[in-house]
């Protein structure tokens, strides 16, 4: 008996120091963050931290990216990364951060905080209704809004005028830009926006559908020479000669208004109004796309990068002759942060992972939902993300990812919302 007790004893001390085998886990990726075609093994890729004599050494957040960038598809593409910490005023990663990419709609980021910086939150666009000698002129303003509320104004304003017939011309003045409908680089099978001053339903049709329902309201606009004649040959005096030149009316929209579709949906037509609003105020009557690239430029220099450096050819980021890197992304983000003038109005107009815009499909079930505010941009080849997100420590972080020469974007976007995902535990 006694014998079996010491066995017993002895057996249990053996088992109680045994070595414990730490299981190895996997980082799960939201369903949401990687088709089922991505060829990117996210959750072999991260190895789990190792349990060594009872103690965790966690990696760091560098080490956990470089790991990311550790695969087959970061040796057959490129990628250009940068994060920084805007609380700490300090580097969190850079990767390729001065590679010269495409950044897709991207480029948007540049073109929104030109015009926050140089127009500032408060300016309009304005669409004006001028008669003069009975002639009624629309002045352009390239405004993408420009919607039916604003044509009945139009219209209501000439009726106000209480004449059946004027004796004029109905005119356009197209001198708030150029006579470019298409931007540089544009690939000529894509659904490309018309860059016209006067847009109606996102076409250069204005004049034909104010025509249309002032016929409705059945004010007929007839030429000048057909004033009718009196006995002495002389043309009558008619009503439209009496009324003194003036504004009919001028339909406004705001910078924000413009600018929440231009971020959260993407649209280039938007993009590209914004681009011309600059030029116009930089470059007057018939002004081209080069006048607002100066005034980029001249924002590119202020954050201390070198302009000849990029090359810009829109504002919307369809052109494949745009050339930026993450770094001049990232400190255009930390730029804005700095001014609440312009971070305001950006950060308010940002797509909201998980929540709305076209980042409303992605990070779903990560950290990042709610969190990470941020620009996407997406053509043949290119996929690519940078904005804002919050540490779980409390800390704003701005980032930008761009990935090139990719065969298809969902590697490239699981790669981008894993990398948020990390960052946000940051």
């Amino acid at each position: 008996m006694r014998r079996f007790f010491i066995l017993t004893l002895l057996l249990f001390k053996t088992a109680l120091f045994l070595p414990v085998t730490a299981q190895e886990a996997t980082d799960s990726i939201a369903e949401d963050t990687i088709s089922p075609d991505s060829i990117l093994a996210f959750s072999d890729s991260i190895a789990t931290d190792t349990l060594q004599c009872d103690s965790i050494t966690p990696k760091t957040i560098q080490q956990r990216i470089h790991e990311l960038l550790d695969t087959d598809f970061f040796r057959k593409t490129q990628v250009g990364i940068m994060v920084y910490d805007l609380t700490a005023d300090s580097l969190v990663f850079a990767h390729n951060e001065r590679q010269l990419l495409r950044p897709a709609s991207t480029m948007k980021i540049l073109t929104a905080i030109t015009a926050l910086d140089y127009l500032e939150g408060s300016y309009r666009y304005a669409t004006s209704l001028k008669y003069n000698d009975g002639d009624i002129t629309v002045a352009g303003g390239m405004d993408p809004r420009f919607n039916t509320d604003d044509m009945n104004a139009f219209v209501e304003a000439i009726e106000k005028l209480k004449i059946d017939t004027i004796y004029g011309e109905l005119k356009e003045d197209r001198t708030f830009k150029d006579d470019k409908l298409l931007g540089e680089g544009w690939c000529w099978d894509d659904k490309n926006p018309v860059l016209t001053p006067l847009p109606w339903n996102r076409k250069d049709n204005f004049i034909e559908e104010l025509r249309k329902r002032l016929d409705d309201t059945h004010t007929i606009i007839l030429p000048k020479d057909s004033i009718p004649l009196d006995s002495l040959g002389n043309r009558i005096a008619v009503a439209s000669s009496d009324i003194k030149p003036a504004t009919l009316v001028t339909r406004h929209h705001t910078l924000d208004q413009i600018l929440g579709k231009m971020m959260k949906d993407s649209d280039n037509l938007y993009a590209e109004t914004m681009l011309y609003q600059i030029a116009h105020r930089h470059g007057g009557r018939k002004a081209s796309a080069k006048h607002a690239f100066s005034v980029m430029k001249q924002l590119i220099k202020k954050i201390g990068l070198n302009p000849s450096d990029y090359r810009l050819a829109d504002g919307s980021g369809l052109s494949l002759y745009n050339y930026q890197t993450a770094e001049l992304q990232t400190l255009l983000l930390r730029y804005a942060y700095r001014d609440s003038n312009i971070y305001s109005h950006l950060y308010s107009s940002l797509p909201i992972a998980g929540v709305d815009g076209t980042l409303k499909e992605r990070m779903k079930r990560t950290k990042g939902r709610n969190n990470v505010h941020a620009k996407t941009g997406t053509l043949a080849g290119i996929s690519s993300l940078a904005g804002y997100l919050t540490t779980d420590s409390g800390n704003t972080l701005c980032f930008s990812i761009i990935n090139q020469g990719i065969r298809r974007s969902a590697p490239a976007k699981a790669f981008q919302d894993k990398v948020c995902s990390l960052l946000c535990e940051y």
